[in-house]
C-alpha cells in the first residue's frame, strides 16, 4: 500500500471533526517551532476538520486549562524561529505525583483537561522527563504522541533528537571563535558546554571545533592526564590549548563518592562550575594562562540549522501519520537515517549516555584528543 493509499484510509476512518491538544515542555531549543509546524501542515493537508489546541507553558498549561486555538497562519513562517510559539516550562518528572498549591491531583487535572476540551490526541514535544510524563498519561488512558526533543541528544530509542545539531553548530562556532584569541595570547581556554547527565554535544562540538582535550560526564578525568596532555603541547611548541569540558564533567575522585557524598561536594565548592575548578588546577600546576567560556543559554538560542528543518519536519509528518492512523502510545525517532515509532514504555526513563568504548571515542583519541585518561 502506497502513502496516498494510508492516507485515503485514515481519512476514510476520521469523517467526524478531530480537535488535537500539542504542548512544548521542559527547556526550549532550536527546532520546536519547525516540529509543530510539521506536525500542524500534515494534518491540514490531508484532514478535514481538524482543529489544533495548544497548551502554554508545557504541562502547566494542561493542568491549568491555559491554552489557545491554533490556526494555519500560525504555523505560517515558523519554519526558521527558534523558541516555541506556546510557551514552555520545566515540571519536573519526579513532582508529578505531589498536589498542587492548591492539593490538587496535577495527573486528574491534566486528564480532565483532556476530557473536557475532547482531544482525540495529545501531542507531547519534550526531553527525558516530558517524555516520562507523557508516557505516565498514557498509562492513565490518553491517547499520546511524542517527539524527542533535546539539545543534549540522550534519549533512547532515536540516533537524533531536533534541536541537537543546531546547539551542536553554536557551541563549535564559540570554540572556533576561541582558536584565534587562544593562539594570539598563548593561553589555555576552557570551553564549557551543556549537558548535566551526558557528554554527546561537548564530544561532537569538541571533535568538530578542533579541541585538544574533552571531558564528558561518561568518563571521568584524571586532572593529572589534563595537566600532562597540556604541558605535552607546551613542549612540543604549541603556545595554547583549548578544553571542551561538558558542565556535568567529573573527576574519577569525585566518581567513587556516594550521591550523597558529591551533592554535599558541589554545595561547598568555591568554583561556581566544574570548569573553573579544573582552570585553577591546571593553572596551579603548570603556571599557564587559563581563561574560561561559557556559551551557556545561547546554545538552545537562535535559528535552527538546516539539518534541524529536515528533521523537524520528517518527524512531524511521521507523528501527525501516526495520528490519522490512530497509533497512539509511540515517540516518533530516527534510526539509521529511517524515521521509526518506539513505545513510549520503552523510552520513559532510559538515558542514551555516550559509551567510554565507542567507535566515536576511539577515533577522536587516534587523532590525539585526550579524555583525561
Amino acid at each position: 500500500m502506497d502513502l496516498d493509499e494510508c492516507y485515503d484510509k485514515a481519512i476514510e476512518r476520521m469523517e467526524e471533526d478531530m480537535r488535537i491538544g500539542m504542548l512544548t515542555s521542559g527547556g526550549d531549543c532550536q527546532s520546536l517551532n519547525a516540529t509543530m509546524r510539521g506536525v500542524a501542515k500534515s494534518l491540514y493537508q490531508n484532514l478535514q476538520g481538524i482543529e489544533i489546541v495548544g497548551f502554554l507553558e508545557g504541562y502547566k498549561g494542561l493542568m491549568y486549562e491555559d491554552y489557545r486555538v491554533l490556526h494555519q497562519k500560525d504555523f505560517s513562517g515558523i519554519l526558521t524561529e527558534g523558541g516555541t510559539i506556546i510557551g514552555t516550562s520545566r515540571q519536573p518528572f519526579k513532582l508529578m505525583r505531589n498536589p498542587d498549591e492548591q492539593g490538587r491531583d496535577k495527573v486528574e487535572l491534566m486528564k480532565n483537561t483532556y476530557q473536557k476540551l475532547g482531544l482525540e490526541c495529545l501531542v507531547v514535544l519534550g526531553g527525558n522527563g516530558s517524555q516520562k510524563t507523557a508516557n505516565l498519561l498514557r498509562e492513565e488512558g490518553l491517547n499520546v504522541v511524542s517527539l524527542p526533543k533535546t539539545i543534549d541528544n540522550d534519549l533512547w530509542g532515536t540516533d537524533m533528537t531536533f534541536g541537537f545539531q543546531s546547539a551542536v553548530n553554536i557551541a563549535t562556532n564559540a570554540i572556533d571563535c576561541i582558536h584565534t584569541t587562544a593562539a594570539s595570547h598563548g593561553r589555555v581556554f576552557i570551553v564549557e558546554v551543556m549537558g548535566h547527565k551526558v557528554g554527546w554535544l561537548t564530544l561532537h562540538a569538541g571533535i568538530a571545533g578542533g579541541a585538544d582535550i574533552i571531558l564528558i560526564p561518561e568518563i571521568p578525568y584524571d586532572i593529572d592526564k589534563v595537566v600532562e596532555k597540556i604541558e605535552a603541547r607546551s613542549k612540543a611548541g604549541s603556545r595554547f590549548s583549548i578544553l571542551a569540558v561538558a558542565e556535568g564533567a567529573i573527576s574519577k575522585e569525585e566518581a567513587s563518592l556516594t550521591k550523597k557524598d558529591y551533592k554535599a561536594k558541589k554545595r561547598s565548592s568555591q568554583f561556581p562550575s566544574v570548569s573553573y575548578e579544573i582552570g585553577y588546577e591546571v593553572e596551579k600546576r603548570t603556571g599557564q594562562e587559563i581563561r574560561v567560556t561559557i556559551p551557556g543559554h545561547t546554545q538552545r538560542g537562535g535559528s535552527p540549522c538546516p539539518y534541524d528543518r529536515v528533521l523537524s519536519t520528517r518527524f512531524g509528518a511521521a507523528a501527525a501519520d501516526l495520528i490519522m492512523k490512530r497509533e497512539y502510545g509511540f515517540m516518533v525517532g530516527i534510526k539509521e537515517g529511517k524515521i521509526v515509532k518506539i513505545p513510549l514504555e520503552d523510552v520513559a526513563g532510559k538515558l542514551k549516555k555516550v559509551e567510554p568504548e565507542s567507535s566515536i571515542i576511539k577515533e577522536a583519541a587516534l587523532t590525539g584528543i585526550s579524555f583525561g585518561v
